[in-house]
């Protein structure tokens, strides 16, 4: 049964960087497609990068492109998220998950989350 494990959220001022950490068990991550989501208070959770495992292709939104990046560490079956040049829009839990596409990613398939907050 696959388990997905967040941590490295925080209080980060605005200009700082985070690295968050997706553990994964129970399943190799490696032949997947994954996502890192975040949703803010109110808001609909939203995807902020994905990684195609099988060729390493990325994609992010405009929102967090050329400050975030993902990356797969196959020997540790993880799976990051580097987060650069933070702004207070960019507090929100932030979730990692089997997929890129919300609304057709199991309930089964999703970390629990790890707050970031952006403030001064």
């Amino acid at each position: 049964q696959l388990q997905l494990v967040e941590s490295g959220g925080g209080l980060v001022q605005p200009g700082g960087s985070l690295r968050l950490s997706c553990v994964a068990s129970g399943l190799p991550l490696k032949n997947y497609a994954l996502g890192w989501f975040r949703q803010a208070p109110g808001e609909e959770r939203v995807n902020v990068a994905c990684l195609t495992s099988h060729d390493g292709s990325t994609y992010y939104p405009d929102s967090v492109r050329d400050r975030f990046a993902t990356s797969l560490d196959n020997a540790l079956n993880t799976f990051f998220l580097q987060m650069n040049n933070l702004t207070s829009e960019d507090t929100a839990v932030y979730h990692c998950a089997l997929g890129c596409t919300a609304d057709t990613i199991p309930k089964d398939l999703w970390g629990h989350g790890t707050q970031v907050t952006v403030s001064s």
